[in-house]
C-alpha cells in the first residue's frame, strides 16, 4: 500500500492528536499543524497528498490558507468547520476545497471522505502511476521507465542529475523548490554546494526551452526558488 502523507491543521490539539491516531490505524503517514502559517510551512517542504483544514484559526486562518495553496497545487483539501450552514460550505467549495465536513463527525465518515478524495486525486493528477511512469506537461514528456525526456515528440539528452532535477519539478508541477531543497533531494546530502543547481537549470532550459530567457516551463521565483509550471 502507499504511503500516502496527510496534513491536518487545526488549533485544537485534542481534535489533531485524535484525528492523528484514527490515520495512523489506517497506515497514513500525518504531519500536524495548528495554524495556517504552519500549515504552509510543512507543505511547502513536504510532500503531502491531501489536507484536512479547519477554517478558523489564528494567525492565519484555513479559508486563507486554502486560496494561498490552490495558487501553487491542486491537492485535495477538506474543509473542517463546526459551521454547517450551506454558505459556509458554498464558500469554501468556491475558495478550491474539495470537501467540507461538520464538527463533531464520525471518524469513519471522516475516513471514506480521506479515501474517496485520495482515489479521485490520484487516478486524474498522477500520470506517472498510468501510461507506463509518464509525466507529460505541455510540450515536454518524461518516461521514468526508459529515462528519456521528449519536447514536443523529440527525444533531448539530459544527463542523470538534469534528468533528477526535471523530474523533481516534473513530479511537482507549479509547487516552488528553493535551490537548497533541490539540492538535497537529488544529492541526496546537506546543500554543500547549492551554487550547482543553478548551472544544471540554465542547460536544462537550454534544452527543452524555446528561449531559455523567456522559459516557459523551467520558472524562477525570484528570492526563493524553481518551480515547473503546468
Amino acid at each position: 500500500m502507499h504511503m500516502y502523507n496527510i496534513l491536518v491543521v487545526d488549533d485544537e490539539k485534542e481534535i489533531t492528536d485524535a484525528i492523528e491516531v484514527y490515520l495512523k490505524n489506517q497506515n497514513y503517514h500525518v504531519f500536524k499543524a495548528y495554524n495556517g502559517q504552519e500549515a504552509l510551512e510543512i507543505f511547502e517542504k513536504e510532500e503531502i497528498h491531501l489536507i484536512l483544514m479547519d477554517i478558523m484559526m489564528p494567525k492565519l486562518d484555513g479559508t486563507s490558507a486554502t486560496i494561498k495553496i490552490r495558487e501553487q497545487s491542486t491537492v485535495p483539501i477538506i474543509m473542517l468547520s463546526a459551521k454547517s450552514e450551506d454558505m459556509d460550505k458554498i464558500w469554501g467549495l468556491n475558495i478550491g476545497a474539495d470537501d467540507y465536513i461538520t464538527k463533531p463527525f464520525n471518524p469513519m465518515e471522516l475516513l471514506a471522505r480521506i479515501n474517496s478524495n485520495l482515489r479521485r486525486y490520484t487516478s486524474y493528477s498522477n500520470v506517472k502511476e498510468d501510461k507506463e511512469n509518464v509525466i507529460k506537461i505541455g510540450g515536454i514528456e518524461l518516461n521514468d521507465e526508459s529515462k528519456e525526456v521528449l519536447v514536443d515528440g523529440e527525444g533531448v539528452k539530459v544527463t542523470p542529475l538534469e534528468y533528477k532535477i526535471l523530474y523533481l519539478l516534473m513530479n511537482h508541477p507549479n509547487r516552488v523548490f528553493s535551490i537548497e531543497e533541490i539540492y538535497e533531494k537529488v544529492w541526496k546530502e546537506p546543500a554543500y554546494n547549492p551554487d550547482t543547481v543553478t548551472v544544471h537549470i540554465r542547460r536544462i532550459r537550454e534544452k527543452i526551452e524555446i528561449n531559455p530567457k523567456e522559459p516557459k516551463y523551467l520558472k524562477v521565483v525570484w528570492g526563493i526558488g524553481y518551480k515547473f509550471e503546468q
